[in-house]
């Protein structure tokens, strides 16, 4: 038996474990942990001396114009696609590493997973003498699982000392695209490890004495496709930042160092009160939804997302326990804090957009999650399209908040359903016509759909889901940096609407070719071509499903060349109803698909969708029903068979008893129709997933998690405690093995046709 180890031996020991570390990766203490930190021992001292609220209005004041300064020069100055539409941020952190403002534009989600990696350099460089933190240090990081997004967005990170003091951190975050992934772009939906998704920082020093190291520099351009852009983003992100810290140092010049912390930590405290107060003001009880994302990118599939939000006085907690466990070899999953920095966006811009952008709105929220589920997958699953599961976690609050809501005394924002939640845009990369190579996204990406709303309709086409403060750019812009160009682009999709008494705000339909390039190829990342994609509200439908469009094996400007006329109007269904040029291969795809070569003059076709409606469609006032007629948004057909509104085509005057008595008898029609709810469960509910469907999630027990495959025979179940990735079988292997077995049944028809002959 051993004697106990002295103190002397402990210290010993515990600094040579601190010292031979294997490896520093994502630390969970840091990235399961969204709430603000405890005050610090100086914030205390500051906060407990008492602070003049007139001048605390009055710095966050001058803050929130510094950061608004800051992100202008980033948007203004920025090579990235993403930085000139608003794909971007900048933000201040307390000197602990929360996240205290953000400029009044911007990504919030990028802001909201930037406190992992400050925490990070906190907890691990501060002290290490290899590396350290001072004045004129820069950081930067990409990779999500040290908190972030997707690994195409790039933060800078500064401290800002002051007198020798530490007293904040600053950010700039850009979406920058194109990071050397298995795929151009930065989103790679082919790849299946982490090692398939390009580079992947962890937040390490490339900044001293305000100057870019560059040999550091010189890595990260010889590791991406454009390294122009790698140079010149890393300059803008610097400079935005520098020119932040002083604007933030004349702060500290003339109110002094306790002004400025204090208003830092008094803003995320007063804005966490808040929250709790409003929870409070909200009825105890649960509700729920269920939501699906109906692909991996790579095949169909129903990965369940399962939300329970209870309401216990100022508890809040959203239980996610019962979703699709995570897929060890396909880019769909996420890590639970990029998931939580996705319902930070959701909850500021959905349900109270009033309330400051802080993570303090986050830190009274308690999250419930399945470990290895695919909204909270381990480090080595592949990430690179979190984006997937990240935009339901977007709009996840809509149905059961609302619901909560309704019966609050004061209410911060209209009623609305839940907005269109794809990020359908073209990807793309290869060699542009200037002869360059790159790959990015196409700004079409910031025009969802808007839900509908309690007291009128869903504004068209009027953000992304994960960003109220984005723009969607100009096309021309595009067109003289790579070889695209758009046959049809901001062109309102007719009829693709989610009805209801009010109607969701439509999208808008994108019709895509390239010229110049012979080497230049598209891919999309979204789905929603089975299952709708934003729900409805009370009683509103859900926006329909949508499909990717081609024509291949066509020039069409050749086409045009020869005959003008050959098109009347790049209108996705008039081209794939009247299919006008000959010889064209036509094809409808589900919208996820990985990158293609794209011949010159071939065109591709999507659009985004609809945001979900509110309320029963028989009590839309026909006279909206005759302006979206009179605006072209729909057909006649759907004005009488969704509405039920009786009026004359041509002069579209209503005919008002009529369609009050047509509107009657549909009610009727709908009783009669009815079934008891017990009924309706015993011929409706069934014991367990069907066989034809590839499933994956809880079925009535979020305590077991269902894995379906019938394309591999898979069919099983596992605890949910327990779970372990999925593994998917590459579509191509598939189709190898079905072609192969078509070939041996053909061989064997011909030789029984021999053997008779």
């Amino acid at each position: 038996m051993h004697d106990k180890i002295s103190a002397e031996e402990q210290v010993l020991i515990d600094k040579f474990l601190a010292d031979n570390k294997l490896f520093l990766g994502p630390d969970p203490e840091i990235m399961r942990n969204h709430s603000i930190q405890p005050r610090s021992s100086v914030e205390d001292e500051i906060l407990k001396k008492g602070l003049d609220t007139h001048q605390v209005h009055h710095v966050r004041g001058l803050i929130n114009a510094a950061l608004s300064e800051a992100f202008s020069m980033v948007n203004q100055m920025g090579a990235a696609p993403g930085a000139k539409w608003g794909d971007l941020v900048t933000g201040i952190y307390t000197a602990q590493g929360d996240l205290a403002m953000i400029a009044p534009h911007g990504i919030i989600a990028f802001a909201a997973c930037c406190f992992y990696p400050i925490r990070f350099i906190i907890k691990n460089w501060i002290t290490d003498p290899t590396v350290g933190v001072k004045d004129g240090d820069g950081f930067i990081h990409n990779d999500a699982r040290y908190g972030g997004v997707h690994n195409t967005d790039q933060s800078m990170m500064m401290p800002l000392f002051y007198k020798g003091e530490l007293v904040c951190w600053l950010s700039s975050t850009i979406h920058e695209g194109e990071n050397g992934a298995c795929e151009p772009g930065g989103m790679p939906a082919a790849a299946e490890s982490k090692y398939d998704e390009g580079i992947k920082m962890s937040p390490f020093k490339v900044v001293e004495n305000f100057r870019l190291k560059r040999d550091l520099v010189t890595f990260l351009q010889n590791s991406v496709r454009d390294p122009k852009l790698q140079l010149e983003d890393m300059k803008v992100k610097l400079h935005a930042v520098m020119r932040l810290r002083e604007r933030i140092i004349a702060i500290l010049d003339q109110f002094g160092r306790d002004a400025l912390m204090g208003t830092l930590r008094l803003h995320l405290e007063d804005t966490e009160t808040e929250m709790r107060r409003r929870i409070r003001e909200m009825p105890d009880g649960t509700t729920r939804v269920l939501q699906f994302m109906d692909s991996s990118l790579r095949e169909n599939c129903l990965q369940k997302l399962s939300l329970a939000i209870t309401v216990k006085g100022e508890r809040l907690i959203m239980d996610f326990r019962g979703s699709a466990p995570q897929f060890m070899n396909r880019a769909v999953n996420t890590n639970i804090a990029s998931f939580k920095a996705a319902l930070c966006t959701g909850l500021l811009q959905n349900i109270w957009p009033d309330l400051p952008h802080t993570m303090a709105v986050l830190s009274p929220i308690e999250i419930i999650s399945d470990r290895n589920s695919i909204i909270d997958a381990e480090g080595e699953m592949p990430q690179a399209m979190s984006l997937m599961p990240m935009f339901k976690a977007c709009v996840a609050w809509t149905i059961p908040m609302n619901k909560l809501n309704y019966s609050v005394p004061t209410r911060y924002s209209a009623i609305i359903a839940s907005q269109y939640d794809q990020a359908a845009t073209f990807i793309y990369g290869g060699l542009t016509q200037h002869g360059d190579v790159t790959g990015n996204f196409c700004s079409d990406i910031n025009g969802n759909g808007q839900g509908a709303r309690s007291h009128a309709d869903g504004e068209h086409s009027v953000s992304p889901v994960f960003g109220f403060m984005c723009d969607s750019g100009e096309q021309e812009i595009n067109e003289e940096d790579t070889p695209i160009i758009r046959l049809g682009a901001q062109r309102l999709a007719k009829d693709r609407i989610g009805w209801g008494k009010y109607r969701g705000g439509m999208g808008y339909e994108q019709i895509a070719t390239a010229r110049g390039s012979g080497m230049w190829g598209f891919m999309t990342g979204c789905e929603g071509s089975k299952f709708p994609s934003a729900q409805g509200l009370f009683g509103g439908y859900s926006c329909p499903s949508y499909q990717l469009l081609k024509i291949k094996g066509i020039n069409i400007f050749e086409e045009l060349r020869k005959d003008p006329k050959v098109v009347e109007v790049f209108d996705i269904v008039e081209l794939m109803n009247k299919q006008p040029i000959k010889g064209g291969q036509y094809s409808s795809n589900d919208m996820g698909m990985t990158f293609e070569l794209c011949n010159e003059g071939e065109i591709y076709m999507i659009c985004q969708g609809s945001g979900g409606g509110y309320g029963d469609v028989l009590e839309r006032d026909p006279k909206l029903v005759m302006k979206d007629l009179a605006e072209d948004l729909m057909s006649h057909e759907n004005a009488r068979d969704i509405y039920k509104v009786v009026y004359d085509e041509k002069t579209l005057i209503v005919d008002e008893q009529a369609t009050a008595e047509l509107r009657a008898q549909t009610r009727l029609a709908r009783i009669q129709r009815g079934k008891p709810f017990e009924q309706f469960c015993i011929e409706w509910v069934k014991p367990e997933p069907p066989t034809n469907v590839p499933y994956f999630g809880s079925w009535n027990d979020n305590s077991v998690i269902w894995t379906v495959n019938p394309a591999i025979g898979l069919r099983s179940n596992m605890p949910a405690s327990a779970m372990s990735g999925v593994f998917m079988p590459n579509p191509k292997d598939l189709q190898i093995l079905q072609l192969q077995a078509q070939n041996e049944a053909l061989k064997a028809k011909l030789a029984a046709c021999e053997s008779k002959a």
